[in-house]
């Protein structure tokens, strides 16, 4: 079995003002690792509806390869609603289909050959799903790349939830906002930034910890070694919707690659800035961006 980069949690539909667009973090990461040549698969669940024939069919158009059980509950919406920058607000319909993902002999069977497995925090509102997505993890090989993209949304998440994923995790994806929450949440007052990441890094025992900050740049911060700094190249915003997945997708597949961290680190923002140009989160990168 060739082994695999993984998106595990909610796919649903971003009910965007122009209509309904595929999305979930989980996906768009895997797509996005998989346009870099990796097999690379999304694991989640979808219902036995026609948004749920709908997602499948859209990912075999995509060529992503994919465990989703059907499941008899609706497939996952958000709407999402866009302010004059492009940035999304997003509303999610509860009780969905990625709410109850069972863990399957299947998912069993490709947690164990796992190369890289990314989760965050939204998919973990419901307990059948956390539990699913917590045995996933503990069943990857010591080698696997477990990034906790954290992914805070609305009030869907505690510090229980996220203390037990970064545990869990070897490496933190995070964005100035959360940053902010987390520095709340556990009690890290007063600190900037990078003191809060190093606190992070050092306590949960990462090998990176990854901070974006919109239009303000991003980090990458390592125990031992130089902090990666990139800016954010200016772009023509047509939506910021799978900026992130797709940064924390080419961040995974370069590293995998055997690209150093600042490599994978320059591409990441190249093509996250392509994302941020595009409609939706599942664009289709050009060739320059993916050799």
């Amino acid at each position: 079995m060739t082994r695999q980069i993984i998106g595990l949690g909610e796919v649903l539909y971003d009910v965007l003002p122009e209509g309904a667009k595929l999305g979930g973090a989980p996906a768009n990461f895997a797509y996005h690792a998989s346009q870099f040549g990796f097999d690379a698969m999304a694991v989640s669940a979808v219902g036995n509806d026609a948004l749920g024939d709908k997602a499948l069919e859209t990912f075999d158009n995509n060529g992503l390869k994919y465990i989703i059980p059907r499941v008899p509950y609706p497939t996952g919406t958000v709407k999402v609603t866009l302010d004059a920058e492009g940035v999304p607000t997003y509303t999610f319909t509860p009780d969905v289909a990625w709410d109850h993902i069972p863990f399957t002999p299947e998912m069993e069977a490709i947690a164990k050959e796992a190369r890289a497995v990314c989760f965050g925090s939204l998919a973990q509102r419901s307990e059948a799903s956390r539990k699913t997505i917590h045995q996933f993890l503990s069943a990857t090989p010591a080698d696997c790349l477990k990034i906790f993209d954290i992914n805070l949304r609305g009030n869907f998440y505690n510090k229980e939830i996220l203390r037990e994923s970064m545990q869990k995790a070897n490496i933190l994806k995070i964005n100035d906002e959360e940053l902010v929450t987390i520095g709340r949440l556990f009690d890290y007052p007063g600190l900037d930034m990078e003191e809060k990441c190093r606190i992070l890094l050092h306590r949960y025992h990462f090998k990176m910890v990854v901070l974006t900050c919109g239009t303000n740049g991003s980090y990458v911060f390592v125990p031992d070694g130089e902090t990666s700094f990139m800016p954010t190249p200016k772009v023509e915003v047509a939506d910021t919707v799978g900026a992130g997945d797709s940064f924390t997708g080419t961040f995974t597949a370069c590293l995998l690659a055997g690209k150093t961290i600042k490599e994978a680190h320059e591409r990441a923002v190249k093509v996250s800035a392509f994302v941020c140009t595009q409609k939706g989160a599942m664009p289709k990168l050009p060739e320059e961006l993916t050799k």
